[in-house]
């Protein structure tokens, strides 16, 4: 009998997962999470597979959701692993430097706890409208469809020294996965993951699922599906989160230290860059011109700017592509912005407070499709 003393907030689960032999190569079947699956990827992701995750995870009610699975477990597209276990995951990406970096983690079962007890905590505001949107796709589903992400203070998993039980790549990265069963060997792997959980991404989701919770009462629904990751892997990436506007751009006379540049994402990012952390800053690019704003304090650069009176804001984690915006007459001015560091990130939710939406990227974002969670166990 698994008593799981180690590491009482985290389970193993019984996968529900695709069946290779069914729908083929898994590549065709994943997908990236709901939040930046935009109409043409969507359209994009259902034509390379009908049995496509997304159809799961942004589908056209959660009726259909709802039918989908079901129809699936009858047909054998997704079929139940009779053990439960949890998964070794490495994922191999291209970097920002243009290397190729490795990130480690594992995907269990964690517990979900208010906010308020200090085990998981937050870094952002989340909006209102998208959880009230998840949370019936939870009640029509009653699985957990894609993993959050979860940064502990343990350390980093190895991976078993053989082939992986599941593999897919999409966008350029590749993750692969190892189940490991078995009360030891389980035991073992979860006994790594320590410290309090700071969520990377997936805000809206953790937080659905804890209000589900509350609403069923079952043990069942206590629990959600996290891909936890040590913040001492080397493969952690942050990157900005650039803000686009449409419409009228404040003066940022008086507020500001103000320096002209050459207005382009390459000599702003370049500014940035050789500034110190110790007090915020952005680039204010335009079309025909481009200046660097140096504020007062210590706050993060998204929170000096999201102060503004700005209209129409967009994100982007790109700056070449927050100029292209510019320059074509998408967007009428950008505000580029050097990514938070983790130690700026756990600091912020340490304390109890929480940034401006869309301030972190963690990069890349995790893979939805290769495991399911149902809320059966």
């Amino acid at each position: 009998m698994v008593t799981w003393l180690v590491v009482p907030h985290l389970k193993p689960f019984r996968a529900l997962r695709y069946d290779p032999g069914t729908v083929g190569p898994l590549d065709a079947v994943v997908s990236p999470p709901h939040d930046v699956v935009t109409p043409d990827r969507r359209e994009a992701l259902v034509t390379a597979s009908p049995f496509n995750a997304v159809r799961l995870l942004d589908p056209e009610s959660p009726a259909e959701a709802a039918r989908l699975l079901r129809e699936w477990k009858e047909e054998g597209v997704l079929v139940r692993e009779d053990e439960p276990a949890v998964w070794a995951m490495e994922e191999t990406f291209p970097g920002a430097d243009g290397g190729t970096r490795t990130r480690r983690g594992l995907v269990a079962r964690v517990e979900v706890t208010p906010y308020s007890e200090g085990r998981v905590l937050p870094h952002e505001r989340t909006f209102e409208r998208q959880k009230d949107a998840r949370l019936e796709l939870l009640r029509a589903t009653r699985t957990k469809l894609s993993p959050i992400f979860l940064v502990h203070e343990g350390t980093p998993p190895g991976v078993p020294d053989r082939e992986p039980d599941l593999e897919a790549t999409l966008d350029g990265v590749k993750t692969r996965l190892w189940r490991i069963a078995g009360a030891d060997e389980i035991e073992d792997a979860l006994g790594r993951v320590a410290g309090r959980f700071l969520i990377a991404d997936g805000h809206h989701r953790y937080e659905t699922a804890l209000a589900f919770h509350q609403e069923d009462g079952s043990p069942e629904t206590a629990h959600v599906l996290a891909t936890v990751v040590s913040r001492e892997d080397e493969g952690l990436e942050i990157l900005p989160t650039h803000r686009l506007v449409s419409g009228r751009v404040p003066d940022l006379d008086g507020s500001f230290r103000l320096s002209e540049i050459e207005a382009t994402a390459e000599s702003g990012s370049a500014a940035l860059a050789a500034l110190p952390r110790d007090h915020p800053s952005f680039v204010l690019l335009r079309s025909d011109s481009a200046v660097l704003a140096e504020g007062e304090g210590d706050e993060l650069d998204t929170a000096v700017i999201d102060r503004l009176p700005l209209e129409g804001v967009r994100y982007s984690p790109s700056a070449v592509s927050a100029e292209e915006a510019v320059r074509s007459g998408r967007a009428d001015a950008a505000f580029l912005v050097r990514p938070p560091t983790l130690e700026q990130v756990e600091e912020v939710a340490r304390a109890g407070e929480l940034l401006p939406e869309k301030t972190t990227y963690f990069f890349p974002k995790l893979t939805a499709g290769l495991v399911f969670a149902p809320f059966d166990e």
